[in-house]
């Protein structure tokens, strides 16, 4: 007689594998935020106060419980910005929301909002988003205005969003793909959806432009503008005037002396070398352009 092994699984072991099959149904899993991805939304934003030479600024970056993973304080700015940023990135975060929102609509009158706890309603917070999930949110204060930080706050979590994406799934790696809700945010404000931390020898930027700007020269990069809407006198060459190194390889000054001066309209495109001198001199805005700068 031939006997073969049991097959049988004990009841107890049964019943311990459907517990924890069931129990598994029953919790969806998370991204979570860390220091590693705290500290490059932290270091996208400063890069970003470079690039417009603000003044100085707090930036605060929350897990998406509202739990401070970490903060860096610009030097010049004032001591209660640290507190606020912090504020600001809750309140982004437990809302789901940027901070603006809820600054707009007290402003409209529904002033009762106010009462609510731990609530920031200033400009200058962003939920940081993951693969369609929230993990955290950003928060900027001290800056030159309440648009800069949130241009700042915008600047950090689009750089997070393409770095993290990068790093989690690298079959994907090549493609960076934003819809057209994110892109029309971006162009309200000017912010990097595509940043050079995240591994790529370009950037690219949704800019808005409704004034003169500063003069700059970038020693490494050279600028793609493609001129979505709007109008502007654009100058290139020439010597910058007061010209300073605001950053390693990025001058800044008043204007130009001297150079080639074109007037850019929606559907044209203008390329500028590294080392070129540049100048929005005279805007009529809103005018928006995508800067696509490669090194």
């Amino acid at each position: 007689m031939i006997t073969r092994p049991s097959t049988r699984i004990p009841l107890a072991a049964l019943a311990v594998a459907l517990l924890a099959a069931a129990a598994q149904a029953q919790v969806s899993s998370k991204k979570a935020l860390n220091l590693e991805g705290a500290r490059k939304v932290i270091a996208a934003a400063e890069a970003e106060a470079k690039r417009l030479n603000a003044p100085g600024g707090v930036v605060a970056v929350v897990d998406d419980g509202g739990n401070l993973v970490a903060l860096e304080r610009l030097d010049g700015t004032f001591t209660a910005g640290a507190n606020i940023s912090v504020g600001k990135a809750k309140t982004a975060v437990m809302f789901k929301r940027p901070t603006k929102f809820f600054e707009d609509v007290i402003r409209n009158g529904r002033t009762a909002m106010v009462a609510l706890p731990d609530f920031t309603p200033l400009q200058g917070g962003v939920p940081i988003e993951f693969e369609g999930q929230i993990v955290g949110g950003v928060g900027v204060s001290g800056a030159a205005s309440a648009q800069q930080d949130e241009e700042l706050a915008l600047a950090g979590a689009a750089a997070f969003k393409t770095a993290g994406d990068k790093a989690s799934d690298k079959n994907t790696s090549a493609v960076s793909f934003f819809e057209s809700s994110t892109v029309r945010a971006a162009f309200d404000k000017g912010a990097v959806l595509v940043g050079d931390d995240a591994g790529h020898n370009y950037m690219i930027h949704a800019s808005r432009c409704e004034k003169a700007g500063m003069a700059e020269v970038h020693t490494l990069d050279t600028d793609i503008i493609y001129v979505l809407d709007g109008e502007a006198d654009f100058v290139t060459g020439g010597r910058v005037v007061e010209g300073r190194e605001v950053a390693p390889n990025e001058v800044r000054g008043s204007a130009i002396e001297g150079g080639d001066a074109r007037t850019l309209k929606r559907g044209d495109v203008i390329t500028v070398a590294g080392g070129t001198p540049h100048w929005f001199r005279e805007v009529r805005g809103p005018f928006l352009y995508y800067v696509v700068k490669v090194r």
